[in-house]
C-alpha cells in the first residue's frame, strides 16, 4: 500500500514538474513542519481560511506549507504585503519560487493549478461610462452539492467573493467579526446559524445555491436601485451609483452633481469628489461641506490627517461624505438619502464603499457654471442657512457670550460666528437675556466692560450688531440717544432709546461714546394691535445684568465714566467684542 501511494506521489510529482517546467511560479511559504502528519494538519488548518493551499516535500525531513501559485514574484510579493497587513499569515512569510519544491502532497491527487495574478485596472475610456451591476449567479443544478463539493465549490471564490459573503452573513444577523475573507470558526458558525434559520441540514459550508440564496436575501432591498458601475476619467473616479434613482445633472467643481430621477427615491441625491490638493485643501473641504444644507447638522465627524467622514441627519434628510487625499488629489462622495430608508440606504451606501476606485484624472477647479457662483450657493449648492440670528457680546475671557433668549431659547445647536457651538448655561426669560457658554473654550479679543452709575439722558449711544444676519462679515453700528431709564410704563431695568434697530440686532451690545456697556439690546416685543412709533428700542439694564452673571460665576468687568473715543477706535472696540449668534433646527 505504501509503494502504491509512493508511486502515486512521484507520477503527480512528475506530471507537476513538467508543466511547470515551462514557466516559473511562485509560493507564499507561511509555515515549515517537520513531519508529514504535522503539515497535513497544518494544510488543513489553512484550508479553512484560504482556496489556494498547497504542501510541498523541502526536504531533509521539512515540508512546507504555501499560498499560490502566482504568475509573477510581483503578485506573490503584493499578496504577501497584503495578507501580512491583515495578519492573516505568520509575519515571518516569504515568497518561494515553485522551482524550489519537491514533492507536493496536497491537495491529493493535486493537478497543476493555475497561477493567481495580481488585478489590472481596464483601461478608462475618455467619455463615463456604465457597466450594470451583475447579481450573483443562481445555481442551475437540482441537485444540491454535498458538504466536499460545496467545500470544493467555496475555493474557488475569489477573496472580494468571500468578503462579500461574510458582509450578507452579518447583515442576515449571524456574524459579528472581521470582514476579512477568511472563513474561520466565526463564519463556519454564522453559515451553521443561516443554514439552521432557513431550514437546510447544519454543515456550517454552504453550498453554491445556499450562498446565492444569502446574497439574494441580502440584495433584495437593492430592486430597482438600478445599480451600476460609473467610471468617469474626467474626474478620475470609478464607483457603483443608484442610477435607476440618480441621474448625472453636472460639474460644479469639485463635485460631479447627480440629481433624483423620477420619484422611486424622492430626494436622493450624489456627488462625486474630485479636486487637486493636499491635507490642507481637504481641511478646507471638511469645513465648508458642514455649511451645506445637504450636510445636517447633527451627526458624527471623523477628521484625520489625510481624510474625513461626515454623517448628518435630521426629520427630512441623512447625508454620508468621506474624502481622503490620494496622490495629489482628493477623491470621494456624498451619498443623500431621505430620511425613514435606512434600509436601501445603507446598502447603496456599502456598494458605494465597497466600489469606490480611484484613477488617474481630477476635476478642473474652473468647471463652475454661472448658476453655481451665487453667493448663497457653494459650487451650485445651497448653504444651510440658521432658523434665526442675532447678535451677542463677550463678558468673560473664557468666551461667555450675552445673547437675546428670543433668539436662542428653542435651538437644537446655537452657534457663535458660524464656527463655535455654545450652550446656555444660565438665562433670565422675564428679562430677556441668555448666557452662552462656548462649548469649547475660546479667548476673545476684547472683553464687554459694564458702565455702573446712570448714564446723562438724551446722550449719544450706538448699538453693535449683525443686523443682516451674519451676510456682513463684521458688525454694524447703529447710533441713536438714551431716551428713558424706564419703560413706556415705568418699568424698571429697561432703558428706551430713540434708535432704528433691525431684528438681526437683538442681543447686541448699547455702547456709549466711551464704548462701555450700557445694556443688551431687546428684540420689538409690540403686541399684534400695537405699533410703536418708528425709532423706538429698549435694553436690559446693565445692572440687572450684571445680578444675572453673578449668579451664573461669572464675573464681568466694570468702569466708570470717561473720557470719549474717536468714531474709528469706537467701531473697533464693538467689532471685538460681537458675535454673530446663530439658532439651528
Amino acid at each position: 500500500m505504501m509503494r502504491t501511494l509512493f508511486a502515486v506521489f512521484v507520477m503527480v510529482w512528475m506530471t507537476t514538474q513538467s508543466v511547470f517546467a515551462q514557466q516559473e511560479f511562485f509560493y507564499i511559504q507561511v509555515e515549515a513542519r517537520t513531519s508529514l502528519t504535522a503539515a497535513q494538519q497544518s494544510v488543513r488548518d489553512y484550508t479553512s481560511d484560504f482556496s489556494d493551499v498547497n504542501g510541498f516535500a523541502l526536504g531533509g525531513g521539512w515540508y512546507g506549507v504555501a499560498l499560490g501559485p502566482f504568475a509573477s514574484r510581483d503578485d506573490a510579493d503584493e499578496e504577501l504585503r497584503r495578507l501580512r497587513a491583515a495578519r492573516r499569515i505568520p509575519s515571518d512569510s516569504y515568497v518561494e519560487s515553485g522551482a524550489q519544491y519537491g514533492q507536493q502532497f496536497w491537495p491529493i491527487g493535486a493537478q497543476p493549478r493555475q497561477p493567481v495574478t495580481a488585478a489590472r485596472p481596464d483601461p478608462v475610456p475618455e467619455t463615463p461610462t456604465v457597466t450594470a451591476a451583475q447579481p450573483a449567479p443562481v445555481a442551475q443544478d437540482e441537485r444540491e452539492e454535498t458538504q466536499r463539493e460545496a467545500l470544493a465549490s467555496e475555493r474557488d471564490l475569489n477573496a472580494a467573493e468571500r468578503e462579500e459573503l461574510q458582509i450578507a452573513l452579518r447583515w442576515a444577523g449571524f456574524y459579528n467579526a472581521a470582514i476579512d475573507g477568511a472563513f474561520g470558526r466565526g463564519t463556519r458558525n454564522a453559515m451553521a446559524g443561516w443554514q439552521r434559520e432557513n431550514g437546510v441540514d447544519v454543515t456550517g459550508v454552504l453550498t453554491t445555491r445556499q450562498r446565492a440564496a444569502l446574497l439574494q436575501q441580502y440584495y433584495a432591498p437593492l430592486d430597482g436601485m438600478g445599480m451600476a458601475q460609473y467610471a468617469d476619467p474626467r474626474i478620475g473616479i470609478t464607483v457603483e451609483l443608484p442610477l435607476g434613482v440618480v441621474s448625472f445633472d453636472r460639474y460644479e467643481a469639485p463635485f460631479a452633481l447627480f440629481k433624483p430621477l423620477g420619484d422611486a427615491v424622492p430626494g436622493a441625491r450624489v456627488l462625486l469628489i474630485s479636486q487637486p490638493g493636499d491635507n490642507q485643501t481637504l481641511g478646507g473641504l471638511y469645513e465648508i461641506m458642514q455649511t451645506l444644507e445637504i450636510v445636517p447638522v447633527d451627526g458624527e465627524r471623523q477628521r484625520r490627517r489625510d481624510s474625513f467622514v461626515l454623517t448628518g441627519a435630521n426629520a427630512r434628510i441623512v447625508s454620508h461624505t468621506e474624502a481622503s487625499v490620494r496622490n495629489g488629489a482628493i477623491k470621494g462622495f456624498t451619498l443623500v438619502w431621505p430620511a425613514g430608508d435606512e434600509e436601501r440606504r445603507t446598502r447603496v451606501l456599502e456598494r458605494m464603499q465597497a466600489s469606490l476606485t480611484v484613477t488617474d484624472g481630477v476635476l478642473d477647479p474652473a468647471e463652475v457654471s454661472d448658476d453655481g457662483q451665487q453667493i448663497d450657493l457653494v459650487s451650485g449648492l445651497k448653504v444651510r442657512k440658521p432658523k434665526l440670528t442675532g447678535s451677542g457680546f463677550f463678558v468673560d475671557d473664557g468666551g461667555a457670550v450675552l445673547a437675546s433668549t428670543d433668539v436662542v431659547g428653542a435651538c437644537s445647536q446655537i452657534t457663535l460666528n458660524n464656527s463655535y457651538d455654545a450652550q446656555i448655561v444660565a438665562q433670565d426669560t422675564d428679562l430677556g437675556v441668555a448666557v452662552l457658554r462656548p462649548v469649547t473654550r475660546l479667548a476673545p479679543r476684547a472683553v464687554a466692560a459694564f458702565r455702573t452709575g446712570s448714564p446723562r439722558l438724551q446722550s449719544e449711544v450706538a448699538v453693535a450688531g449683525f443686523s443682516f444676519g451674519g451676510v456682513l462679515s463684521a458688525p454694524s453700528l447703529t447710533f441713536g440717544t438714551l431716551e428713558d431709564l424706564r419703560g413706556l410704563q415705568g418699568e424698571p431695568g429697561l432703558k428706551r432709546l430713540a434708535l432704528s434697530s433691525l431684528p438681526g440686532d437683538a442681543g447686541g451690545p448699547v455702547l456709549d461714546t466711551e464704548g462701555s456697556v450700557l445694556g443688551m439690546l431687546l428684540p420689538d416685543r409690540s403686541a399684534a394691535n400695537r405699533q410703536l412709533p418708528e425709532g423706538v428700542s429698549f435694553a436690559a439694564d446693565s445692572a440687572d445684568i450684571l445680578a444675572l452673571l453673578a449668579k451664573a460665576g461669572i464675573r464681568a468687568s466694570e468702569v466708570q465714566a470717561g473720557r470719549s473715543l474717536p468714531p474709528e477706535d469706537l467701531t473697533t472696540k464693538a467689532a471685538e467684542i460681537t458675535v454673530l449668534v446663530s439658532c439651528w433646527e
